[in-house]
């Protein structure tokens, strides 16, 4: 297979809802058995057409990474400094891909149990020449609100779906979409947001529940307990 992906795992955030006591950083704190990072790291590599995985860690961390980083497949892996915010930690990412990556898949480290299914759905839909992104179709009746509380109006959910990552895009695809932003100073939550604002093509397909955000010291034990279901 030819390898031609490449990887870049954010992970660069301070995570101030989730520290652990000691003030360790979420994405470095154990999870299911191995640090949280470690997990999508060993997920990446597992596959056979990744090129290069590039874990972008806060800049103390970036110099000296954690030990434990170094027992993914050290050929296919690169560490890289993070930014002010994450659109720069994404760029600085990018920007250490090596040229054969024609396809980027974009990971929040947060999510530490994306299924090798949903890789599989976004790769084949980044290949097809568009954005594609995991997602959940929303299943809650979901309420618009005002700034007191009052419920304004329900909104429909037929058409509304909760975005995981990763995200994936032909490289010159997402590069442009960087690139324009960081010249325009626009930022966004999630990088097909920036693929959307120049008209883009973003798809969604299917994501998993198990690939759950770990956001707080409550998601732990939740995502604990996700782990063993089935897709």
């Amino acid at each position: 297979m030819t390898r031609d992906v490449g990887v870049v795992i954010v992970a660069a955030g301070a995570s101030t809802r989730a520290q652990g006591a000691s003030g360790e950083l979420k994405q470095l704190r154990w999870i299911a058995g191995k640090p949280m990072l470690l997990h999508s790291l060993q997920a990446f590599h597992a596959r056979a057409d990744v090129a290069m995985v590039v874990c972008v860690l806060p800049q103390r961390y970036a110099g000296d990474p954690p030990p434990w980083l170094f027992q993914c497949d050290t050929d296919r892996l690169l560490v890289a400094p993070g930014g002010k915010h994450r659109g720069e930690s994404v760029r600085n990412g990018l920007e250490d891909l090596p040229p054969e990556c024609a396809v980027v898949l974009i990971h929040d480290a947060a999510r530490p149990f994306a299924t090798p299914e949903m890789l599989d759905r976004v790769v084949a839909g980044a290949r097809a020449g568009h954005g594609a992104i995991a997602a959940l179709p929303v299943v809650d009746t979901l309420k618009e609100v005002d700034d007191s509380g009052r419920v304004v109006r329900t909104v429909d959910r037929a058409r509304l779906w909760r975005a995981q990552t990763p995200q994936g895009f032909p490289r010159a695809m997402i590069e442009r979409a960087h690139r324009e932003a960081q010249q325009a100073g626009v930022e966004a939550t999630d990088d097909a947001a920036l693929c959307e604002r120049l008209g883009l093509e973003v798809r969604v397909v299917r994501g998993s529940e198990r690939a759950m955000k770990v956001t707080e010291e409550s998601d732990f034990p939740r995502a604990e307990a996700l782990l063993p279901l089935a897709e």
